[in-house]
């Protein structure tokens, strides 16, 4: 079959379309790589005017409190002290449906916070897992759309879905824990969140950590099996948002406990997993969880669209002493995020209630749709200027570092960092109880059950392969159910 050349958008043939550009094989994405935003510009705009992800979700207003000393860490004024306390909002949704679809269907389950700090708005934009499919936001687009509808028929198919993860197997580890009975919690208020990415905190001496951030929740998880979430799918589509507002309504506010895991640049440069790989945890024996405060939710919004719908979460919305990490998917996000929603809401999405700083903002942005001028009036738009007070604080410097190289490419992002297997094995093995392993075999059974069409044997035995190496009892159970004969040629090729 003769093939043609992969092009951009204006038609121009283009070679790199698996990884972005970094400086160094764990530098930051470089602005540059403009095949990476014109599929991320594109892709945020194909839908009009729901969410592409995250669509179905509902929210609520609540309450931070610092209830542990982290100051030798992070010189966020929010860390300052214990019983420093914040407004936040939160926002709870399933990641792949449309706004008119279940809210207990199989799905990860999106987990975003904005922390509104004396120092700006704080957006934490995690999931209610630790790793996510992909490790490259230029892969986001093709992998988003193996998950929505076909574009013939308009149907969600498995085929495609299990297709897209068989080709990459730096999906694997999430994969199990979606397929297992944590991809269908009971509710929003029984799952743990996550910030999933690896961020930074600077603290007071300019000193520089990575971090990852987990809030375990205090009502115990909870979770369906495959049966029972299919039935409330059905009888109850609304089922988390109207298990978490009567909960509020009824004076039950759910809470979570915020841990942080801390790690040195030193131990980065040595750690057996690349830290900046959102497929891959820290493991808690190397990095124990360290307590740091409680989230409390104990108001539902007003209106539901005035907050819920039109609440805008960006990655890029960090404070001084909390700041990124060359994770490449949190970098491609830290564009994304904000394009979408000034392509959802508008340029002035940030003046909303919901969104906007209760503290005040002073910049020279103006115009635009919906503008409003309460914030500046007749203040100078142009800086510097001789006529306002605002003037640039030096405590707000950015920090400053060196990357680890400057040889600009397209690194592999697999390169020297092919371990798919044994996270999502330990997974398995250790982390899983019996039960749970037999309920995610069972489900992966149903699930790669409906794999049809010409490439059905292909994809299967491909997937299979992946399990085989994660696990073997694992694969050969998911072969069985699937009727596969496995000959020794399938089981070597899943030890390479």
């Amino acid at each position: 079959m003769k093939t043609e050349p992969l092009t951009s958008s204006s038609g121009a043939p283009y070679y790199e379309h698996q990884d972005s550009q970094t400086a160094g094989p764990r530098g930051p994405v470089l602005l540059q790589d403009f095949i990476l935003q014109e599929n991320l510009a594109h892709f945020v705009r194909e839908r009009i005017p729901e969410r592409v992800v995250n669509a179905h979700g509902t929210g609520a207003y609540g309450k931070f409190t610092v209830t542990h000393d982290i100051t030798k860490y992070t010189k966020a004024k929010l860390f300052a002290k214990t019983g420093n306390t914040c407004r936040v909002f939160a926002r709870f949704s399933t990641v792949g449906g449309e706004k008119g679809s279940a809210d207990s269907a199989r799905d990860p389950r999106g987990f975003a916070l904005k922390f509104y700090t004396e120092d700006g708005n704080w957006d934490l934009v995690g999931n209610n897992t630790p790793v996510f499919f992909i490790k490259d936001a230029k892969k986001f687009p093709d992998f988003i759309h193996s998950q929505k509808r076909t574009p013939k028929d308009h149907l969600k198919s498995a085929t495609m879905m299990w297709d897209f993860w068989s080709l990459n197997p730096e999906s694997l580890h999430q994969v199990l824990i979606l397929m297992s009975d944590r991809g269908t919690p009971v509710g929003y208020r029984h799952m743990h969140g996550f910030g999933s990415h690896t961020f930074s905190m600077i603290n007071a001496e300019n000193e520089r950590l990575w971090v990852k951030f987990h809030f375990r929740t205090r009502q115990g998880i909870r979770n369906f099996t495959h049966q029972e979430a299919v039935m409330m799918c059905g009888e109850n589509p609304d089922f988390a948002q109207q298990d978490l507002c009567e909960a509020i309504a009824g004076g039950n506010f759910p809470k979570w406990t915020l841990y942080i895991q801390v790690m040195t640049e030193e131990q980065a440069k040595h750690y057996r997993w690349n830290p900046f790989d959102v497929t891959k945890v820290w493991f808690h024996d190397d990095f124990p969880l360290i307590e740091v405060g409680e989230l409390e939710l104990n108001e539902i919004p007003v209106n539901y669209f005035a907050h819920v719908e039109q609440a805008a979460f960006s990655p890029a919305n960090l404070i001084n002493g909390i700041s990124f990490s060359p994770d490449k998917m949190l970098q491609g996000r830290l564009l994304s995020y904000a394009d979408a929603q000034r392509y959802r809401l508008g340029a002035n999405y940030h003046l909303l209630e919901v969104n906007r700083c209760p503290f005040g903002f002073r910049n020279y942005q103006r115009d635009g749709a919906m503008a409003d001028s309460a914030a500046y009036a007749d203040l100078p738009n142009y800086h510097p200027n001789s006529f306002d007070t605002i003037k640039p604080d030096a405590a707000y410097r950015s920090f400053e570092y060196e990357t680890e190289s400057n040889y600009i490419s397209h690194f592999n992002r697999n390169l020297n960092d092919d371990d798919h297997y044994t996270q999502p094995g330990l997974l398995y093995s250790r982390a899983m109880n019996p039960t749970d392993r037999e309920n995610l075999v069972q489900n992966i059974i149903t699930s790669m059950s409906k794999i049809s069409g010409e490439k059905r044997d292909e994809i299967v035995n491909r997937q299979l392969c992946h399990f085989f190496r994660a696990n073997l009892e694992m694969g050969m159970k998911i072969a069985k159910g699937l009727q596969v004969t496995i000959d020794s040629s399938m089981l070597n090729h899943s030890k390479i």
